[in-house]
Parts: structure tokens; sequence; C-alpha cells
């Protein structure tokens, strides 16, 4: 995926890497698909910033799949640490202290079960991407995970992950809530409507 923006920054996010944006103030920009060959499958995750940080300058964060480390357990479970910390202290290279994500890119065998905790001050999610499996559901029953199907987790605790018969792909992500309103159209994300309109006045006036 080559992206380029206004103020000169481009580049490839080749298979297997990632890129973390931060896009404050005052950038343009846009992402296309360069792929030589076969289908093309990735993840493209919103983060929101608090209303004192919506304005920063842009930054970004690039990583090539070499620079991602990856947990191997014995049980051939494979965790990927795109951000945060696992609990055996494996950490991600991406940092955004703004928000504290946590984001796990976790591959399991057929029937392989998977266990982290995650911290009592996160919200959080699984996004299954392939295979299937199951996780303890609120009263007791297990809740069946298919193909895009997304589970939203209780505060704090351990999330249990139980791989199908042909094994699972699944992402891990949280994150700490801001617990502030959220205004959004189009690119733009900010706290009220006021600043929303202001956005898209500034963009088409060229008050970049």
């Amino acid at each position: 995926m080559r992206h380029r923006d206004n103020a000169g920054h481009e580049g490839v996010i080749e298979a297997g890497g990632i890129q973390w944006m931060t896009a404050g103030r005052g950038i343009v920009h846009s992402e296309m698909p360069e792929q030589e060959d076969g289908l093309l499958a990735g993840f493209q995750l919103w983060v929101n910033l608090p209303a004192g940080h919506k304005m920063i300058a842009p930054a970004y964060q690039e990583y090539a799949a070499t620079a991602l480390p990856v947990e191997q357990l014995a049980d051939g479970a494979q965790v990927r640490v795109l951000a945060g910390r696992t609990a055996s202290g494996t950490a991600g290279p991406v940092s955004q202290p703004l928000t504290e994500p946590n984001y796990l890119d976790v591959g399991l065998p057929p029937g392989v079960v998977w266990s982290e905790p995650v911290p009592a001050t996160h919200n959080g999610f699984v996004l299954l991407y392939e295979g299937s499996a199951n996780l303890p559901g609120p009263n007791g029953a297990d809740v069946e995970l298919a193909v895009d199907d997304l589970a939203v987790l209780a505060r704090g605790g351990r999330v249990s992950v139980r791989a199908g018969d042909a094994g699972a792909r699944f992402l891990l992500v949280s994150g700490r809530p801001l617990n502030e309103p959220v205004a959004r159209g189009g690119p733009f994300v900010m706290n009220t409507l006021a600043e929303l309109r202001q956005a898209m006045v500034d963009y088409a006036a060229g008050r970049l």
C-alpha cells in the first residue's frame, strides 16, 4: 500500500508491515494499493485523540514485518505484537501514550486455547478474520465467532479464545477510553459539531 501526503511524506507498507499515523492537523493523505499479484487484505483502525491534542503536528510510525516481535508458544500459538505489551513482556514498536493501545495479531492452531489479560482501564475487542473460535460469554455459555465477527470485551479480567477445527486468526485490540464527545464527518473527527464545521471550512479555504 503506497501512501503519500501533501507535506512530502511517502512510503510503501509492504506485506506484514504496519503504519501508525497520527493525523493531527493539516495533512491531506492518500493510500493506493500496489500489490504485484493476488488479493490485498489489511486492517485500518481509527483511534481518536484527546480534545487537547487534535491539532498536534502529524507523525508517522512505520515498521516492516521483520520489526514486529512475535511470541511463539509451545502449543503452536503465535502472537505478533504491534503496540503495547503482552503479559509475557513482549513489547510492540508502536508508542502512543495518549491512549495506551494494545494491538495483538494472534494465530492459533485447531483446538488451542490462548488467554491474555486486558487492562481494567481499557475498552477492548476481538476481531476474528480467519477460521472460527469460541469465547466465554457473560452468562457462562460460549460465544461462537465466525469470520468478520467482533466481540466487545468486558473491562478487566482475561480474554480466553479457543480456536475451532480450522484454527483461528484474530486481532485483540484495547485502549484507554477518552470519555469525550465525538463529532465526525468525512475524514474529520472532532469533539463538537462546531469544530467539525470549522474543520470543513478550513479545508475548503486551503487553511491546512
